[in-house]
């Protein structure tokens, strides 16, 4: 195995999130993969088509291990994403956890906050709704 800034990656140990960014930065880097640093925005747009596509057919197909394997294929598109869009400066991984954090927070003021919590799906849905297009207005 090879070590890479003082570590070794192996395949079949445990990891975490904090792992995963480091390998995706890996991968983006001089030392890591040419087919990989060659990617962008517009490049990956298929491939976020299709591994969406794949993680429909497996649930489709009620397949717990491919569902698994194929929601892993979509978090590294956003890992990736989130990697080209740091190296611009743009934002980062933790910017979108902040941002998806902050609007699960805002669009279920019934669970994180004050409002009445709705008795049915319909009315949950509808105060998503609601939370949503306040959300458009102040844009």
């Amino acid at each position: 195995m090879k070590e890479i800034n003082g570590k070794t990656y192996i395949e079949k140990a445990p990891h975490s999130m904090e792992e995963l960014l480091e390998i995706v930065t890996i991968l983006r880097s001089p030392q890591g993969c040419s087919w990989d640093r060659a990617q962008t925005h517009e490049s990956m747009k298929q491939c976020c088509i299709d591994e969406a596509q794949e993680v429909l057919e497996a649930i489709d197909h009620k397949d717990d291990e491919n569902l698994c394997e194929e929601l892993g294929d979509v978090l590294l598109q956003v890992l990736l994403h989130s990697e080209i869009a740091k190296e611009r400066g743009a934002f980062d991984f933790y910017d979108v956890v902040q941002g998806v954090a902050e609007k699960m927070i805002r669009r279920h003021p019934h669970v994180f906050g004050d409002v009445k919590n709705p008795e049915t799906e319909a009315e949950a849905l509808a105060l998503w709704k609601k939370v949503k297009a306040i959300e458009k207005e102040q844009r």
